[in-house]
C-alpha cells in the first residue's frame, strides 16, 4: 500500500476499470453506501485482484466491444472465485461472453435516457422497483442471450437482455449505468447488490478515514520528522493540515504563500480564518507576489503557467523550510532535512485529470501533481489523495473545522493565474479581482452559495469586443461567468442562476470595472468542458 493510501482496515469492494469514463464515480457511489471501495485496472491479474481479499467486484463500462480484437478480457477466474460480482455496461457484456451468453450489435444503439419496458421486481437487484423506469444507457452492442442459469430481470427496446442475475452464484449485471444520477434508481440498484446480493454491512465512515489517516501519517513522518503544509486557503489544504496536526502536533508548520493571484481581500481573510482553525499549528505567511509575476511575465500557454506556478510554490516552500529549520536550531542540511515533509491537499480528481490514474489521459496538469518540479526535495504527504471533495468536507466537519472553511467554494491553487486567458499582469489581475468580487457578492446576496459548487470568473485578456458606454465607443475585454454545480468535480453542470441575479452581476461589472464592456455566460457541462478554462 502506498503512503496515505486508504485501507480502512477492512477488505474493499473493488471496481475493475475497463476504460470507463466514470470508473471512479462507481467507487464513490459505493462509498456513499458506507462501504469502502477502490478502483483497480483491468490489466491487473486475477490473482492480484483476489489477493486484495475483495468483498465484491464491480466491473465497469468501457468503450470497446467485447468481441473486438484487443478488447479487454474478463478472466473467468474472477467469476469462479465465489466473490459477488456486478457488471455494468461493458462489464455486463463481459460476464455474458465469459459464461457462454451471446453479445452482438443490435442495430439500434441506445445513448442517454432509455426506458426499461419490463422489470422483474422480485429480483435481488431490482427489488421493489417500478415495472418501468428511465435509466442511462451508452452502448451499441447488447446481450442477446443470457448465460445458462441466469434470469433475465429487465429489457428495453434496444436490449433484449438489459439485466440478469444468478442468485446462487451471486453474479449480477445491468446494461445501463446506475452510477450516474440520470438513472432514476441507480443508487438503489447498487445498494441492492452490496447489501442484499453481496451481504456487506455499511460500516465505512469518515471517522474510519480520520483514524486510519492519522495512523498512516504518523508512520510516514515518524517520531522526529517535521512537516510544512501548503496552505492555499481552500478546504482541501485545511483538512489535510488538520489531519497532519492531529497526527504530529506542533511539528507541523502551515505556510501560506501570497502569490498575488488571489481574489480580492482573500489573503487577509485567509490569515484571519486560519490563525486558529488547524488545531494550533503554526502559520507562516510569505509575500511572494513579485516573484510569481516576474516568473509569469510573457507566458500565455496554460500548461506552462501551471508548471511555473507549481515550480515557484515549491521553491518558496523550500526556502520556508530552511527558515523553519533554522529557527529550530538546525543549521546544516543533515538528517533533519531528510526528515522534512510537504503536506498537500491533493484530491483524487486532481490525480485523475493529471494522468495519474491507471489508463487515464492528461487533461491538465494540476499544480500538486503534474506541476511539481522533478528535483523536489520534500517527501509528499497527501492524506486526501483517494478522496472526493464531498468526502473531504465530511472529514473537515468531523475534525471540527468551521463552516466558513469547510464550505468555502473551491479555488484552484494557481489562483487567478489560470483564469486570465493570456499573459498574467498586475493590471489584468486587478481587473479580474474586481469583476470576481462583484460576482461572488451578488451570488451570496441571492443565497446561492450552497447551491453553486463554484463560479470561476474568466478574463479574456487576449480578446477585445466593441461596446458603447456613456455614448462612447469602447474596445474592452469580455468577462466569462462559469457557475457550475457538482458533487465531486469529476462531472459538473452549468448552474441555472436566476436571470435577475445574472442581470445584476452583468450591470455592476460593466458599470464598475474599467476595461470590461461585455459579460458572457458559459453553459457547457463537464464533460466536454472542464470547470476551469485553463
Amino acid at each position: 500500500m502506498n503512503d496515505n493510501q486508504l485501507s480502512t482496515q477492512q477488505d474493499p469492494v473493488l471496481v475493475v476499470d475497463f476504460g470507463a469514463q466514470y470508473a471512479q464515480l462507481i467507487a464513490r457511489r459505493v462509498r456513499e453506501a458506507n462501504i469502502y471501495s477502490e478502483v483497480v485496472p483491468n490489466s491487473m491479474s486475477a490473482s492480484e485482484i483476489l489477493a486484495k481479499n475483495p468483498k465484491a467486484l464491480i466491473l465497469s463500462g468501457g468503450p470497446s466491444s467485447v468481441y473486438a480484437d484487443g478488447a479487454p478480457k474478463l478472466d473467468p477466474a474472477l467469476l469462479e472465485a465465489g466473490i459477488p460480482v456486478l457488471g455494468l455496461c461493458y462489464g455486463f457484456q463481459a460476464i455474458a461472453q465469459a459464461l457462454g451468453g451471446k453479445v452482438a450489435p443490435t442495430g439500434t444503439r441506445e445513448y442517454g435516457a432509455t426506458l426499461l419496458t419490463e422489470i422483474q421486481g422480485d429480483s435481488v437487484l431490482l427489488a421493489g422497483q417500478d415495472l418501468h423506469q428511465n435509466v442511462w444507457m451508452s452502448h451499441g452492442d447488447s446481450v442477446h442471450e443470457a448465460p445458462d442459469g441466469f434470469d433475465v430481470i429487465a429489457v428495453s427496446a434496444g436490449s433484449p437482455v438489459a439485466a440478469f442475475e444468478n442468485r446462487e452464484r451471486r453474479i449480477f449485471g445491468v446494461q445501463w449505468h446506475p452510477e450516474v444520477k440520470h438513472s432514476e434508481r441507480g443508487q438503489e440498484i447498487l445498494e441492492n447488490f452490496l447489501y442484499r446480493g453481496a451481504g456487506i454491512k455499511p460500516e465505512w465512515t469518515m471517522s474510519n478515514v480520520i483514524d486510519e489517516q492519522v495512523e498512516l501519517i504518523r508512520n510516514q513522518i515518524g517520531e522526529d520528522g517535521t512537516a510544512i503544509c501548503a496552505l492555499s486557503g481552500g478546504v482541501d489544504s485545511a483538512v489535510a493540515a488538520a489531519l497532519v496536526q492531529r497526527a504530529i502536533g506542533d511539528r507541523l508548520t502551515c505556510v501560506y504563500v501570497n502569490h498575488g493571484l488571489m481574489r480580492l481581500r482573500e489573503s487577509e481573510e485567509i490569515e484571519r480564518a486560519f490563525s486558529g482553525s488547524t488545531g494550533g499549528a503554526k502559520l507562516v505567511v510569505v509575500d511572494a507576489e513579485e516573484r510569481f509575476l516576474t516568473a509569469l511575465a510573457g507566458v500565455t500557454d496554460p500548461e506552462q503557467k501551471r508548471k511555473i506556478i507549481g515550480r515557484e510554490f515549491i521553491r518558496v516552500f523550500e526556502q520556508a523550510q530552511e527558515d523553519i529549520l533554522r529557527e529550530q536550531g538546525v543549521v546544516d542540511g543533515g538528517e533533519a532535512r531528510r526528515k522534512a515533509f510537504l503536506v498537500q491537499g491533493t484530491l483524487y480528481p486532481d490525480v485523475v485529470e493529471s494522468g495519474g490514474g491507471d489508463g487515464t489521459s492528461n487533461i491538465k496538469s494540476h499544480h500538486n501533481v503534474g506541476g511539481l518540479p522533478d528535483d523536489l526535495t520534500f517527501e509528499l504527504v497527501e492524506p486526501l489523495r483517494q478522496l472526493f471533495k464531498d468526502e473531504v468536507r465530511a472529514v473537515g466537519s468531523q475534525l471540527g473545522l468551521p463552516d466558513e472553511i469547510v464550505w468555502r467554494q473551491p479555488f484552484p491553487g494557481p489562483g487567478l493565474g489560470i483564469r486570465i486567458i493570456g499573459e498574467v499582469t498586475k493590471d489584468r489581475l486587478d481587473t479580474l479581482r474586481a469583476a470576481d468580487a462583484i460576482a461572488r457578492e451578488e451570488l451570496t446576496l441571492a443565497g446561492l452559495d450552497r447551491d453553486i459548487w463554484q463560479c470561476p470568473v474568466v478574463l479574456l485578456a487576449d480578446v477585445r469586443s466593441v461596446g458603447v458606454q456613456g455614448d462612447h465607443r469602447t474596445y474592452g475585454h469580455p468577462i466569462v461567468l462559469r457557475p457550475v454545480t457538482s458533487d465531486d468535480a469529476m462531472t459538473a453542470d452549468w448552474a441555472k442562476v436566476p436571470y435577475d441575479v445574472l442581470s445584476k452581476i452583468s450591470t455592476r461589472i460593466t458599470n464598475e470595472v474599467d476595461d470590461i464592456n461585455r459579460v458572457t455566460l458559459d453553459v457547457t457541462s463537464k464533460p466536454p468542458g472542464t470547470i476551469e478554462w485553463e
